[in-house]
């Protein structure tokens, strides 16, 4: 059904409805009308690494981790399965009379908003700093969801609209100062990308103003970008509670009445919230005219008929058998696989459980579930953790030994010389001293780096105050490093964190995220040589937040591997293999329109692995324009593509550098191709000086004049 066709059913379903009945739509626990045969649907329902909240799912990468995997197959892949259990679950809540929330096929995934800094607490939730990198990733993410059938197989929502990435503690009443100029350049491609590429069906607002207007209710961003410039035909949604915060936090209106007004006539269709309860009194005082309580009910059923809800669709036939399929859990396993990231290994990785008589695994994330799921996630029948993927694979050759160590979050130094802690400490001394080598397992999780309203760190709700580990956890490696025994650290964490201690001491550092509900398996294999890490960073590792702009600054200025004009430990793009793959040669070429317009530049790659080992590895292009002043500062990401080498294997490999790639975006906003002469640079990581230094290869460069 396309949407045409749709939004005619729809046009007619609510012309029959009264003004009572198509105000009940326009919540998000929408309302029966039984004389229309309309059935009860709850809009909220989440899906950002897996179905979730619902029960027993595929518990998937954190997004983080999904977007350091740079794969576009896997992530249109992973929407695929995600709305294929959405499927399952809602045929048999609906065969059982389970209306309620999260069982619905409306995802309010993916979130693309950007992580321009690594003290945002819900970055984890996002594929990174770069928005071309998150709209590759999130195109095919949306298409796998929303699927390409008759009708659609679940409903992608792209969110926060617009300019949202913290701080938590504010983001009810905080308004976000963006120029033009980053809004077209940072802020709004990805967004873009998910409407005209792949036409997702529904968009969030964000709770924080941005320039002034509830994000909401603006006019800038819902009409003349949205709907105006972009053509979106889909539906939109409120942030929960946000059109509450109208009143009650930003004071741009007085009352609810006029919230609901505000936020209708903007074109804000749904309501996740309490507000839109309001929508009757408003329209009885006479101050929003009923035409826009029926256009938003239009839009909204236009979804579901979308959606196939009053008809039969091929979908009906989903088993729940899907859900947790053997399938669903190798592609999980593919993830995290593809996800993690090896930092730093001195020759010590891939260590060999023949030679070991003794492997100690210390760390208050070694056995923790908490570390392997992140935010926004299902319930997994089972869960793998670190220690567990280390017992089943070394526990049969040599002994394990194991210890807490501490507590993921103890601050106070009463709590540090108390007899429990120094008990744990002595532990974990006692672990590596009678060790072989110990993998040291630190990290966060989502008490610690979320949501506001949702974590332990009261005192930051879910930001994090700079780059540092827990004090416990700082405390515990000073007494592991004391034993002077070889050591792997296993960074669980779903941002950048200050690992200048660990560089300078770990002899092997492997950043596993957020990595799935049996993750540690995957952690392990890559330990042990099963497989070859195959990671980048899809952010920015600083050294500290020393340098960085003020939280609150929304600026792009010295933000991102593209402005940043320091030094990065780890720079955006990084990722060691257990391979030497590198590109041995590159060249380019020009493709153009009849009419002499450039359409793209045509790379060709040269690429070898000269190790000894069977790696995948992530090829990637970066364009810079040397003449523009007002370009981005440093080589941006420009295309990429996962390949796979046996060991001594060549292959040549083709890449599309698009259009768009070589434009540039002026003070006013305006996007366009200023320079002439570009250079392009193709390698295994990004062209600056410390990827060089880190990974001993130079990226192969190209000039293209236009």
């Amino acid at each position: 059904m396309d949407r045409k066709e749709a939004r005619l059913k729809a046009q007619e379903l609510v012309a029959r409805m009264t003004i009572e009945e198509k105000a009940s739509q326009l919540k998000f626990d929408a309302e029966a009308i039984p004389r229309l045969d309309i059935p009860a649907y709850n809009w909220w329902n989440e899906a950002l690494h897996g179905v979730a909240r619902a029960g027993t799912a595929t518990v998937f990468p954190q997004a983080i981790a999904l977007g350091a995997a740079f794969d576009t197959e896997l992530m249109e892949e992973i929407g695929s399965c995600i709305a294929a259990e959405g499927r399952a679950k809602y045929n048999e809540s609906k065969k059982h009379g389970d209306r309620d929330i999260y069982k619905g096929l409306t995802f309010w995934a993916p979130n693309v908003n950007i992580f321009r800094d690594p003290r945002w607490g819900r970055g984890h939730e996002t594929y990174g700093e770069d928005p071309y990198l998150t709209s590759r990733l999130a195109v095919p993410f949306i298409r796998g969801l929303q699927g390409n059938g008759e009708y659609l197989k679940a409903a992608a929502c792209a969110k926060h609209f617009a300019v949202h990435s913290g701080p938590e503690a504010k983001r009810h009443f905080f308004n976000a100062e963006a120029s033009k100029k980053d809004l077209e350049e940072t802020y709004l491609p990805a967004f873009e990308a998910c409407v005209k590429e792949a036409e997702v069906e529904a968009v969030m607002g964000a709770y924080n103003r941005t320039n002034g207007e509830p994000c909401c209710a603006s006019k800038t961003l819902m009409q003349d970008y949205l709907r105006g410039k972009w053509g979106f035909e889909g539906h939109y949604v409120s942030d929960c509670w946000a059109v509450r915060d109208f009143h009650e936090n930003h004071q741009v209106t007085d009352r609810p009445e006029e919230s609901v007004k505000m936020a209708l006539e903007a074109g804000c269709d749904l309501n996740c919230g309490c507000t839109y309860q309001k929508i009757l009194n408003a329209y009885q005082e006479g101050i929003i005219d009923e035409a826009y309580i029926t256009e938003s009910c239009v839009r909204l059923f236009t979804t579901r008929f979308l959606l196939g809800m009053f008809t039969e669709t091929e979908y009906d036939k989903i088993s729940y058998l899907e859900v947790e399929s053997p399938e669903h859990l190798a592609l999980a396993h593919r993830a995290a696989r593809e996800s993690m990231v090896l930092l730093k290994n001195d020759g010590i990785l891939p260590l060999d459980p023949a030679r070991l008589k003794t492997i100690g695994v210390i760390g208050p994330n070694a056995d923790s579930r908490s570390a392997l799921i992140g935010n926004y996630h299902g319930t997994s029948s089972q869960y793998i953790t670190v220690l567990d993927g280390i017992r089943n694979i070394a526990g049969a050759s040599c002994r394990i030994l194991y210890s807490e160590g501490c507590h993921l979050w103890k601050e106070n130094v009463e709590h540090l010389s108390s007899p429990e802690q120094m008990d744990r400490l002595s532990e974990a001394a006692a672990v590596a001293e009678h060790s072989d080598v110990v993998i040291l397992v630190l990290g966060l999780d989502e008490t610690l780096e979320g949501e506001e309203g949702d974590t332990g760190n009261s005192d930051a709700s879910g930001d994090k105050q700079d780059l540092l580990f827990p004090l416990s956890q700082r405390k515990l490696t000073e007494t592991v490093l004391q034993s002077g025994k070889p050591m792997v650290i296993v960074n669980m964490t779903g941002s950048a964190m200050d690992l200048r201690a660990a560089d300078a001491q770990a002899n092997a550092i492997l950043q596993a995220w957020y990595p799935g509900a049996r993750g540690g398996q995957d952690a392990a294999e890559l330990l042990f040589g099963m497989a070859s890490p195959s990671g980048k960073l899809p952010v920015t590792f600083y050294r500290g937040t020393e340098d960085l702009p003020d939280f609150e600054d929304y600026s792009m200025k010295n933000r991102t591997y593209r402005y940043y004009a320091g030094e990065a430990l780890y720079p955006f793009g990084y990722g060691l293999t257990y391979g030497e793959c590198r590109v041995e040669s590159a060249d380019c070429e020009k493709a153009a329109s009849p009419d002499g317009r450039l359409e793209a530049v045509k790379i060709t790659a040269r690429i070898r692995n000269g190790g000894k080992m069977e790696t995948e590895d992530v090829l990637q292009v970066y364009v810079k324009d040397l003449d523009y002043p007002g370009a981005v500062l440093h080589p941006t990401l420009a295309a990429f593509a996962r390949v796979r080498l046996k060991p001594g294997e060549e292959k040549q490999i083709g890449l599309t550098v698009d259009r768009m790639r070589f434009t540039s975006v002026d003070e006013d906003g305006n996007r366009a191709i200023y320079g002439k002469h570009f250079e392009l640079y193709a390698g295994f990581s990004q062209p600056d000086p410390r990827s060089e230094e880190l990974t001993g290869q130079n990226c192969e460069r190209m000039t293209v004049v236009l």
